[in-house]
């Protein structure tokens, strides 16, 4: 399935990258998100008829607000049937500086979701791993060493009952 993933450019959801140029939301390019969430694959000559554009016009658009980190076009796939067998989201509670942490496990390739959060976690990083040994070799070696991680709690996912990335804009 191919879908588009919208990554909010002012909450600073980019990881460790240098924060982009704000691109200005107009209705127009809302519409245009919106019509690439529910599918990710659509023509520009579609989304130019839809909105009222040029297929040029919906093409720079459509670069603009990959360039600001606005969305991104990717394709989604069941990670089952992609041959990783283990997923689970970890909280971390940290001592000190949370980003440094949160960069930290930004730049692994297993870790496909950071976020720092108030609660009872400091911060959350869901991970996809190819097996129990990959995950534990993961936690053990790579995440709770990282410097100011001062304990863990890792949620195995056991079944995935819904993934969307259709929330629309405001």
């Amino acid at each position: 399935m191919t879908t588009i993933r919208g990554v909010a450019n002012a909450a600073g959801s980019g990881g460790g990258r240098a924060r982009r140029p704000a691109v200005n939301l107009d209705d127009v390019s809302k519409t245009i998100i919106e019509l690439l969430q529910h599918d990710g694959r659509k023509s520009y000559a579609s989304i130019a008829q839809q909105v009222g554009l040029s297929e040029a016009a919906v093409r720079q658009r459509v670069q603009r607000l990959l360039d600001a980190d606005v969305m991104q076009i990717v394709a989604v796939t069941d990670p089952l049937q992609v041959g990783f067998q283990r997923q689970a989201m970890v909280g971390l509670r940290v001592s000190g500086d949370m980003t440094s942490v949160a960069d930290a496990l930004t730049e692994m390739d297993e870790v496909s979701y950071v976020v720092t959060t108030a609660g009872s976690f400091d911060v959350l990083a869901e991970v996809v791993c190819e097996n129990d040994t990959h995950l534990l070799e993961l936690l053990t070696t790579r995440i709770r060493p990282i410097p100011g991680v001062t304990a863990t709690e890792t949620f195995v996912y056991l079944k995935l009952n819904k993934q969307l990335y259709n929330w629309g804009t405001r």
